[in-house]
């Protein structure tokens, strides 16, 4: 085993474990949570490593690096997790599994039509699975759908026959209470689920929250640093 497979297999180990235990503190079974690793600026022998190890997600926040790496290591689940500019759904609808950052209905629309396309084109068969971002700050800067807005933006995306709704994902606000934030979220998506029980999918959590997350029924979370370290070179 190199010294780098050895490192991540110690991590992940690590992961895991963490993980398991916020689980059995919140008596729920450790296969209620998906773990995403998030590869951005790791070069896709990070991830071919991983997928060696046992990960089958894989998380990214920029198209333009996800892409060459999907290529690169093809079998395993992609995840676009970064904010998505509509001039770049074409491509990631190429790539990508599922879109957990749709915050309006301009994006839904976008990434519908991009889908059409593609199927059209006998590239893609399935729909997009797609996960609202709900902001939990209403900070513009970050992204994210208001609260109050959520079930107007679930009823365009179940209207389209190129999305799936799965649910909703959030980022912690910054410097707030992770298990307030978590909360706020939960209550979200238990009233969005009233109205479309299939979108039962939380995403929430990363390396320094997945605890507090998984408390409040997070049902994947998104790991980055505690996995692959805090310093990455650049895919080529």
């Amino acid at each position: 085993m190199t010294d780098r497979k050895a490192e991540l297999a110690e991590n992940l180990a690590e992961v895991e474990e963490r993980i398991a235990a916020a689980c059995r503190a919140a008596g729920r079974a450790r296969d209620e949570v998906k773990l995403i690793a998030i590869t951005k600026t790791f070069p896709a022998s990070d991830v071919a490593l991983l997928a060696e190890l046992g990960v089958t997600d894989v998380g990214e926040n920029r198209d333009q690096e996800a892409g060459p790496k999907a290529a690169e290591v093809p079998g395993l689940r992609w995840h676009m997790v970064g904010r998505l500019q509509r001039n770049k759904a074409k491509s990631v609808v190429g790539w990508a599994d599922e879109v957990q950052s749709v915050d309006s209905a301009r994006l839904a629309d976008a990434l519908a039509k991009a889908v059409r396309a593609v199927q059209t084109a006998q590239i893609r068969d399935e729909p997009l699975d797609v996960l609202i971002q709900a902001s939990l700050d209403d900070d513009p800067e970050r992204g994210g759908c208001p609260l109050s807005e959520l079930g107007a933006l679930a009823d365009r995306i179940a209207q389209s026959e190129e999305l799936r709704l799965r649910g909703l994902m959030a980022v912690a606000p910054l410097g707030a209470d992770p298990a307030a934030a978590f909360e706020r979220l939960a209550r979200a998506g238990e009233g969005l689920r009233k109205d479309h029980p299939n979108a039962a999918d939380v995403s929430a959590g990363m390396s320094h929250d997945l605890e507090q997350a998984i408390t409040h029924g997070s049902t994947c979370v998104r790991v980055g640093t505690a996995l692959l370290g805090g310093r990455g070179l650049a895919s080529p």
